[in-house]
């Protein structure tokens, strides 16, 4: 909040009312004066050079206008690189006027409404990928010409999906954008409330103002290294799975990597039909589809209450399926692990929010004669990954039982009866995350489970947000294994390939 200048009103304007008007009217304009670019309830601008911004949509095709919204001071150099196993300039430009705009006061939820400052039209020859845009603005010292050059840089992101899907590659991997706009605090509010500006968890986020990307962290050490292998990808985000479903259909494997927190209904609708059809996906993610969202403003925002699924306008009516809580919350009834095989509920942490912190990192093998661990000359009971930590953060598990030293889903918790569990690696939820849960005992132990099912197509779980720690480590064994599952599930099925012809 802008703060509030004094106004002095006479007492005559006690008598005369219209002179009561006229100084609130002149109050006002005081106000409004202190920061051209604010109102009221508008939130501070930056002190002194910067630069930041967003793009009206997440993803592209090569023909579609990439529209750039942007607030700064100064006119801004734009470079735009696609990230992969190398850092790929494609577009460089000078000179682009940009202004300083109003923060509204509820950005964070219901976005920024900067116009448009620049626009550029996606070449035909960028390929699919993620792409990364600087922008930078210099001045000379500000007020003291020449004392020294300042800079600011701001960064904002895109990805261009195949115009011809599957035309390149039969993998797709779809980023967890959802994920980055949730723990964004950008404009004063996240779905957390540890970083939020009121000490308030929010519980509706948009994408129309700057987004923390969190792509770096999880997967783009998994791209390098499948691009230095020799795989080719196409991308997309996760509101592609709920607004453009049909592309589904042209890939014959769905990637999801690293932490893939946040899923609307419609994405997973989608993706479970992917797989009835014969269609296959790889979790090299954890935590995944924990929590259900509901997109709004055509995908431009979400609604989760989390934990506070009771303030939910939904949960006052009689179906709950949409509440916008946890995925495994008894009321909404479907929990992830009828997609992914494993869940959070059965899950939790490990290396992290104090729980095992002195743990492996590893996951023991259970099955090594299993086809996912072929070529790695693994053993019943080896430990996989430690040295790299696969596994840690946040871990999704299964309810087991142990038979002849080996373990079983149970299948109560909805995980597929086909379900073959490879690997595990203890897991516990913090004790104060079980508050909010009135179904969860507070002393469970669960586990990052790494496993397979079949129905329909193949479903891989790593049951870990970590996986790709081990790609960046160059573990020979968390190498081959990767290559065991992207060989033979994007190339399984000859008959669906066909039928994409």
């Amino acid at each position: 909040m802008i703060a509030k200048q004094r106004v002095n009103i006479p007492v005559a304007t006690l008598s005369f009312p219209w002179l009561a008007t006229w100084f609130f009217v002149v109050g006002l304009s005081v106000l409004a004066s202190s920061n051209s670019n604010q109102l009221m309830a508008d939130q501070m601008l930056p002190e002194g050079l910067f630069i930041e911004g967003y793009t009206d949509q997440l993803s592209y095709v090569a023909g579609e206008e990439i529209v750039f919204h942007l607030s700064g001071t100064g006119a801004v150099s734009m470079q735009i690189d696609r990230l992969g196993a190398e850092r790929q300039r494609v577009h460089h430009q000078d000179g682009i006027a940009v202004s300083a705009q109003r923060i509204p006061d509820r950005a964070s939820s219901y976005g920024c409404e900067w116009p448009a400052a620049f626009r550029l039209t996606v070449p035909d020859e960028w390929k699919s990928g993620y792409y990364e845009v600087t922008l930078t603005t210099r001045d000379q010292g500000g007020a003291f010409v020449g004392r020294n050059q300042r800079t600011a840089v701001g960064r904002l992101f895109f990805v261009v999906r195949s115009k011809t899907p599957g035309a390149t590659s039969p993998i797709l991997i779809q980023l967890a954008t959802n994920t980055y706009n949730a723990y964004t605090n950008w404009g004063g509010h996240s779905l957390y409330g540890y970083h939020d500006r009121d000490g308030v968890q929010g519980n509706r986020v948009s994408f129309d103002r700057p987004i923390q990307s969190q792509f770096a962290k999880w997967e783009l050490p998994f791209i390098q290294w499948a691009e230095r292998s020799g795989y080719e990808l196409e991308y997309a985000v996760n509101s592609d799975l709920e607004f453009h479903p049909e592309m589904l259909a042209k890939y014959l494997l769905v990637l999801s990597v690293g932490h893939d927190e946040y899923w609307s209904s419609p994405m997973r609708d989608h993706l479970e039909a992917f797989i009835a059809d014969g269609g296959n996906v790889a979790f090299f993610s954890g935590n995944t589809c924990c929590w259900q969202v509901r997109s709004e403003d055509h995908g431009r925002a979400l609604t989760c209450y989390k934990q506070f699924y009771n303030m939910d306008p939904d949960f006052r009516t009689t179906d709950h399926q949409r509440l916008s809580t946890a995925w495994g919350h008894h009321l909404v009834n479907r929990p992830e692990s009828q997609l992914t095989g494993v869940g959070f509920m059965w899950g939790g942490y490990h290396l992290s929010h104090g729980q095992f912190m002195d743990g492996s990192g590893a996951y023991d093998v259970h099955r090594p004669e299993h086809w996912v661990f072929e070529g790695t000359n693994v053993k019943q009971g080896d430990q996989i990954g430690g040295a790299d930590t696969v596994v840690g953060y946040e871990c999704d598990g299964c309810e087991m039982e142990w038979r002849d030293g080996l373990p079983f889903p149970t299948g109560r918790d909805g995980t597929p009866d086909s379900f073959t569990i490879l690997g595990t690696c203890p897991a516990r939820w913090h004790p104060g995350d079980s508050y909010w849960y009135d179904r969860f005992p507070a002393d469970r132990i669960g586990s990052s489970v790494m496993g397979v099912y079949e129905q329909g197509g193949t479903v891989f779980t790593a049951g870990s947000t970590d996986w790709a720690h081990g790609l960046r480590g160059n573990s020979p064994v968390i190498e081959q294994t990767t290559r065991n599952i992207l060989d033979r599930l994007s190339a399984k099925s000859s008959q669906r390939s066909s039928e994409q012809q």
